[in-house]
């Protein structure tokens, strides 16, 4: 029977070599590449949601206002409406949104209202990601009922 030393048996299984250690990492790296950007392109496309699903809540809101009050906010008056009770809003109920305060958008901006000329309807609006009127993918408006 051979007979080995109990601190080489050690030695030879003590870890990994750099080989080994290279390898793991290099499938690590490919994985992040690949999978990284989807990521990303996911977050980007929640945000847009999140964009749309909050213009929605606005315009609940809105729709709260008028029930209340007999008009939608003016463009003056704005979402502030919904929070802080305008002076000419007789049957004012609210504040008709949680917090107290107007969210802002997914990229910190403030969403745009307008109502129509007639007064009939309004339009609550997120300029994207680059916060200024039109753009694709990212930087596309978002608006209520779209």
């Amino acid at each position: 029977m051979l007979y080995v030393s109990r601190s080489s048996r050690v030695a030879r299984n003590a870890g990994f070599t750099l080989v080994e250690l290279l390898v793991v990492l290099a499938i690590l790296t490919l994985l992040v590449g690949l999978v990284g950007p989807r990521m990303l392109g996911q977050l980007g496309g929640a945000k847009s949601k999140t964009a749309g699903v909050q213009i929605a809540d606005l315009e609940k809101s809105v729709e709260l206002f008028k029930l209340g009050v007999g008009r939608f906010p003016s463009d003056e008056e704005g979402l502030e409406a919904l929070v802080k009770k305008p002076a000419s809003a007789n049957g004012w109920d609210g504040p008709y949104l949680k917090g107290g305060s107007v969210p802002l958008d997914p990229w910190n901006n403030p969403y745009r209202y307008k109502r129509s000329p007639n007064g009939a309807d309004v339009e609550i609006v997120s300029y994207g990601a680059d916060g200024a009127p039109g753009g694709e993918g990212e930087n596309a408006d978002i608006r209520n009922g779209k």
